[in-house]
């Protein structure tokens, strides 16, 4: 059986975890926690291509390449959840499954961060789990993708 490839896109200054705000996105690094997706994805079967970037431009042409690749989509796009109707007319393109995932509980924080545009265009959200959303959203994305564990 062929891997379920799934694309994990991250967006601005998520290369800063483990420094930016630790009280809120926790003291893991961004290559800590590639690393812990990796193992994960080979847990469950899947190929793994995690990608981050601080241009909107550059995660726009990530979905693109996903949409010609893969089979699921986990993406954060950090503060271009709130203001980027590019990357959300890209998600939309998209048809497999798409899970928009933020570290921190986004509705807990300041308005500003209460009005996702993602949200109206993936099939899942998950917000306020810290760093391990990243390996639940891998967990409900084999599931729903009836990938073999």
């Amino acid at each position: 059986m062929t891997a379920k490839k799934i694309f994990i896109l991250n967006g601005p200054n998520l290369n800063r975890l483990g420094t930016r705000e630790p009280h809120i996105y926790g003291k893991e690094t961004l290559v800590d926690l590639e690393k812990r997706c990796r193992v994960k994805a080979k847990a469950l079967g899947l190929e793994l291509e995690f990608r981050q970037t601080n241009f909107e431009g550059v995660l726009v042409e990530s979905v693109h390449d996903a949409i010609d690749h893969a089979h699921g989509i986990i993406i954060n796009p950090a503060g271009l959840t709130f203001t980027s109707v590019p990357i959300m007319d890209s998600l939309k393109m998209f048809d497999g499954p798409k899970v928009e995932l933020h570290i921190s509980n986004v509705h807990t924080r300041e308005a500003v961060y209460h009005n996702s545009l993602m949200s109206k265009v993936v099939t899942a959200v998950m917000a306020g789990f810290g760093t391990s959303g990243y390996l639940l959203a891998l967990d409900w994305m084999a599931e729903r993708l009836s990938v073999e564990k």
